[in-house]
């Protein structure tokens, strides 16, 4: 059953990347000229056949089908994106986009970091291991088992990412920062005023 765990999980994960990408071609050219690895012709066949073959392989993966070789097909898509990821980290290239599961806004201002290299690595190593392992025979029980758990992590996985994305564990407020700032220049605007 450990198999079709982590074989849902795997799925769903990519189910997870591709399905927003398949609504915006535009976004996801952007995004995949923005790591400057492939020539131009190559950029737009990656942009339009990404979101497919995550998709389906996803569900490939998802579902107990092919397991050995969605499994391998999804070894190749998350070292493609390892692989895309740490060329950039290494040429100190931060600022851009990772196109993992959405895309930003325009005007914000997108940044990728060592961990969403380790994580396709991490992704990329259970792929693989699930490729070399192969499926093993359980039932529609246990498969639905399975199913359920995997959907249960990718929620709480999806839970903590929202969280962490509002909640700043250490940090301190930018209104709490703003109004130490704002106190110390009027502290600074009174010395100066009667001060000095």
């Amino acid at each position: 059953m450990m198999w079709a765990v982590v074989a849902a999980l795997v799925g769903g994960t990519l189910l997870l990347a591709g399905v927003p990408k398949a609504g915006d071609h535009e976004g996801l050219l952007r995004v995949v000229r923005g790591y400057r690895l492939l020539p131009s012709g190559i950029e737009r066949v990656v942009a339009r056949m990404l979101p497919a073959a995550e998709i389906a392989v996803g569900a490939l993966l998802v579902f107990g089908v092919a397991g050995r070789v969605a499994a391998a097909a999804a070894a190749v898509l998350f070292l493609g994106f390892f692989v895309g990821l740490t060329v950039n980290l290494a040429r100190g290239r931060r600022e851009l986009d990772c196109g993992c599961f959405a895309f930003g806004d325009r005007d914000a201002a997108p940044r990728i970091g060592w961990f969403h290299s380790v994580r396709a690595g991490g992704f990329a190593a259970l792929s693989i291991a699930l490729a070399l392992t192969g499926p093993p025979e359980i039932g529609v029980l246990e498969q639905a088992a399975a199913l359920a758990l995997a959907a249960l992590v990718l929620v709480a996985g999806l839970a903590v990412a929202q969280l962490r994305a509002v909640v700043h564990v250490g940090r301190r407020s930018v209104d709490e920062h703003l109004t130490q700032a704002s106190a110390e220049l009027r502290a600074v605007a009174t010395v100066s005023r009667y001060g000095a």
